[in-house]
C-alpha cells in the first residue's frame, strides 16, 4: 500500500467518525435539519426495535422531533465503532459500514420518569458529491432502564 493511499484510508476513517459523532450531536440537540442533511438523499432509519418507526431520514425526523420533547436532555454516546470500507457488491470505495455501541441517558421534563437506554447501531454509508453520507441506521436496543 503506498503512502497516499493510506493517507485516503485515514481521511475516511476520519470523515466517517465525524459523520457518526455528528449523528449523536444532532439528535442530543434535537437539530432534526442537521439530522436530515446527514443522510444520503434515499436515506432511512429504523428505531422499531426501540419502539419506534422506520423510514425516510424526514419522516424519522419529525418522529425523533416529537417523541423527545418529553426528553429535553440528552446525552448520547456511542462508542465501540468498528468501521468496514468497501463491504457492498461491486463497491469502488465509496461505501461503509460501522457497528456501534451506545448508551442514551435522557432526562425528562415534568412527571415523565428519566431513562437510560443501550444498545447497537448499524450505520450504513455512501461517499456523495457532498462527501460521506448515511443511507441506513439500525438501532438494535439491547436494554432500557427506567427509575
Amino acid at each position: 500500500m503506498t503512502q497516499r493511499v493510506e493517507f485516503a484510508a485515514v481521511r475516511d476513517r476520519l470523515a466517517v467518525e465525524d459523520l457518526i459523532t455528528d449523528y449523536a450531536v444532532a439528535v442530543d440537540d434535537g437539530d432534526w435539519d442537521a439530522y436530515r442533511r446527514l443522510f444520503a438523499p434515499r436515506g432511512r432509519a429504523d428505531y422499531r426495535s426501540a419502539g419506534g418507526i422506520e423510514g425516510d431520514a424526514g419522516a424519522v425526523a419529525a418522529w425523533l422531533a416529537q417523541s423527545m420533547e418529553s426528553f429535553p436532555v440528552r446525552q448520547h454516546l456511542i462508542v465501540n465503532r468498528r468501521v468496514s470500507f468497501g463491504v457492498w457488491e461491486q463497491d469502488t470505495g465509496d461505501t461503509a459500514r460501522v457497528q456501534a455501541d451506545y448508551v442514551s441517558p435522557m432526562a425528562a421534563a415534568g412527571a415523565a420518569p428519566d431513562v437510560v437506554r443501550g444498545g447497537r447501531y448499524a450505520f450504513a454509508l455512501l461517499r456523495t458529491e457532498d462527501g460521506w453520507r448515511l443511507s441506513e441506521v439500525t438501532v438494535r436496543e439491547k436494554w432500557r432502564r427506567l427509575p
